[in-house]
């Protein structure tokens, strides 16, 4: 079965490469792009790609506000389930943040190589999400700013086991279950499981948000990034 992509950006050589790069993997199919916000959100509607690769300054409506549409149709009625993985050259850091909260699932850097963006939007369709490492480490600088650790320690880490709340600091630092298994000599499976768990108690949509959560919380601090 085919992971079915739409291309969200105003540059048209910009399409081009990533259509290129994705069609030459078996198994991604692009059935569509879109140079604007406005288009992308009618294409979702018209096409219902499993992602959506999704730049973020464009004329009239931009990726932000189209992220936050789909996200709100996709949540408000059954039905396939759509991705936003959103491309930034960071141009604007705060621009994270909102795309954070719109419900974005991924964030990588466009000038990640080809193989980082196939990873990418393969994690994204399988219901994952993701956080390229350079993106985590911005997000992180950009919190330690404008977003200090809560005074109250929020009362949900309470329910964590002492694994859960390793595995949690460890997803702070951008790391893949792959690594986390390395890192604490666990089963990829397992950690899985781990992270299922963590996002289940702290009612949290996805890693992603486990990340934002961390740092919010005082479980993990700036300098713990790999």
């Amino acid at each position: 079965m085919n992971v079915r992509v739409l291309l969200v950006d105003d540059h048209d050589l910009v399409r081009t490469g990533f259509r290129t790069i994705l069609e030459s993997e078996p198994g991604i199919e692009v059935v569509g792009e879109a140079r604007d916000g406005a288009e992308a959100i009618e294409q979702v509607a018209a096409l219902h790609p499993d992602v959506v690769c999704m730049d973020v300054q464009m004329p009239g409506m931009d990726g932000l506000e189209a992220t936050r549409r789909i996200i709100a149709a996709r949540d408000a009625r059954p039905g396939p389930a759509v991705g936003v993985l959103v491309l930034t050259t960071f141009d604007r850091d705060d621009y994270l943040f909102s795309a954070l909260d719109a419900g974005a699932s991924g964030f990588l850097l466009k000038n990640a190589s080809p193989e980082k963006l196939v990873e990418a939007v393969l994690v994204v369709a399988q219901g994952d999400a993701l956080l390229a490492p350079d993106v985590t480490r911005r997000v992180i600088e950009r919190a330690a700013v404008v977003r200090e650790p809560s005074a109250a320690r929020d009362a949900r880490l309470d329910d964590l086991t002492e694994r859960e709340t390793e595995v949690l600091r460890l997803l702070a630092r951008g790391l893949s279950n792959a690594e986390i298994a390395r890192e604490l000599w666990l089963g990829e499976a397992t950690v899985k499981t781990h992270v299922s768990k963590v996002l289940l108690k702290l009612s949290l949509r996805d890693r992603v948000h486990a990340v934002v959560f961390a740092y919010e919380n005082g479980v993990a601090v700036r300098g713990d990034t790999a």
